[in-house]
């Protein structure tokens, strides 16, 4: 099991409900092969340029255990989505 971490930005008009629906698809992604061992939701914050018209973004960071697979599928799953804006999955070095 490799560490590693995952930030992604979401639209921010996106509603409550949508947000959390989408972070428990992507939890569910993880905990398939894996374990989540933090979630920190940072909230709507400016962006440092512009992006497709958009100057704002909700950041969720997310700690995670995970094998090899896991990544690859949370990186299709978030180009798919239409809600997240941006998204950067790194692997932690120990």
């Amino acid at each position: 099991m490799n560490k590693y971490e995952l930030v992604y930005i979401l639209k921010s008009n996106v509603e409550d409900e949508k947000r959390t629906q989408l972070l428990d698809k992507f939890r569910g992604i993880i905990e398939a092969d894996g374990a989540i061992e933090n979630v920190d939701e940072w909230g709507n914050r400016k962006l440092a340029y512009e992006i497709n018209k958009i100057n704002e973004g909700y950041y969720t960071l997310v700690n995670f255990n995970a094998g090899a697979d896991v990544p690859k599928e949370l990186d299709r799953n978030l180009k798919i989505a239409d809600e997240v804006i941006r998204h950067m999955i790194i692997k932690i070095e120990e």
